[in-house]
């Protein structure tokens, strides 16, 4: 029996050839452990335990001991969002010069279809990248994340999901500056970071890095009082030594924060949303503490119809591959499914805060 290229265990594997695009809010932030983050089962469970910074107490010899009780965890049962774009190719596409290929290609549409497929992975596959970036950038901001479920196009809206990461009215993980750094005078930049750090000292949870939308990094650069705590010496606007980011992030300086080292990391990348628009993931005015591997990135099963065999067939991974074709109408599609879900390790493992009027 010959080997079936468009079978999706052998689309898996090619998949697992390509290099993936790299993402620094979902790799820096949303972390994947194959181990424990890629399910067998459509839905996921995430528990939580909350934290404390309890001290042992000294006890009398005699006493023996003091009884303390575990903290209690919870368990909360998530079904991750359904991503699957898809691409069709017609008879009339395969006759025809593809993109990067030479003027007088000899390739013939057989061997044009093997190419376009393989590009067709890796662009649908950074579509759902872009996705899970679009993903960690809400949760970041928001505490949640809102799906819009869409029908065959991009226009009508069949069902809108909401997740939220708490159980309050609002955003507990938030802060308001008591000035907006935007303002003429009163501006207490390092106060105001001080603020947000012991928001999540407090209750155990690191603080490290500091994310600003690219209008914030001109403020901190700009603002005096940083300035002044940079020293000429270390302002040095044109260097990120020694941490090496992807592009679209730049650690534009490490302020001291009443002896807390802070990265102060300015993200400008952007995407083009479900209108058109040119989006920036981190939105204007906006600022996010927190610390890497705050939350992971989980993915739960695809069950998919083969049209090999006509039987349903579960898959756990990051990125499922389908492939079907209609003889009738000389076409073939090719679909790239993903489960992502975002969520934090703790809740609350970030502070936002919108610092600009």
């Amino acid at each position: 029996m010959g080997l079936d290229i468009y079978s999706t265990h052998y689309l898996l594997a090619a998949f697992k050839q390509l290099t993936p695009p790299t993402t620094f809010l979902r790799d820096r932030y949303f972390p994947t452990n194959a181990a424990t983050d890629i399910f067998t089962t459509e839905d996921v469970l995430v528990e939580y335990k909350d934290g404390n910074k309890k001290v042992a107490p000294f006890v009398s010899p005699r006493k023996g001991g003091i009884t303390f009780h575990r903290d209690g965890s919870y368990m909360v049962r998530y079904t991750p969002p359904f991503v699957a774009p898809r691409r069709t190719l017609t008879i009339d596409e395969l006759k025809v010069r593809g993109f990067g290929e030479a003027l007088l290609s000899e390739l013939t549409p057989q061997q044009r279809e093997s190419v376009m497929m393989l590009q067709d992975i890796e662009e649908l596959g950074d579509m759902i990248t872009r996705r899970e970036e679009v993903m960690a950038a809400e949760i970041l901001t928001t505490n949640k994340c809102i799906m819009k479920h869409y029908a065959d196009d991009l226009t009508t809206v069949v069902d809108e999901k909401e997740i939220k990461f708490f159980d309050e009215g609002t955003n507990p993980a938030s802060y308001t500056p008591t000035v907006k750094w935007d303002a003429a005078s009163g501006v207490k930049i390092i106060d105001d970071i001080h603020a947000m750090i012991k928001m999540l000292t407090k209750k155990g949870l690191p603080a490290s890095d500091l994310l600003v939308a690219s209008d914030v990094a001109n403020i901190i650069l700009n603002d005096a009082a940083i300035q002044k705590l940079l020293d000429n010496r270390r302002y040095e606007l044109g260097s990120v030594a020694p941490m090496e980011l992807p592009s679209g992030a730049t650690r534009i300086c490490i302020l001291n924060v009443y002896g807390r080292n802070i990265n102060v990391i300015s993200y400008e990348e952007t995407y083009e949303n479900e209108s058109g628009a040119d989006t920036a993931y981190i939105p204007a005015g906006t600022v996010v503490l927190t610390a890497p591997a705050a939350g992971r990135t989980m993915y739960g099963a695809i069950t998919q119809l083969e049209q090999v065999d006509g039987a349903f067939h579960t898959y756990a991974g990051s990125r499922i591959p389908k492939y079907l074709s209609d003889a009738v109408t000389n076409t073939r599609s090719l679909t790239l499914s993903s489960a992502p879900l975002l969520i934090p390790n703790r809740r609350n493992s970030w502070i936002v805060s919108k610092v600009t009027s």
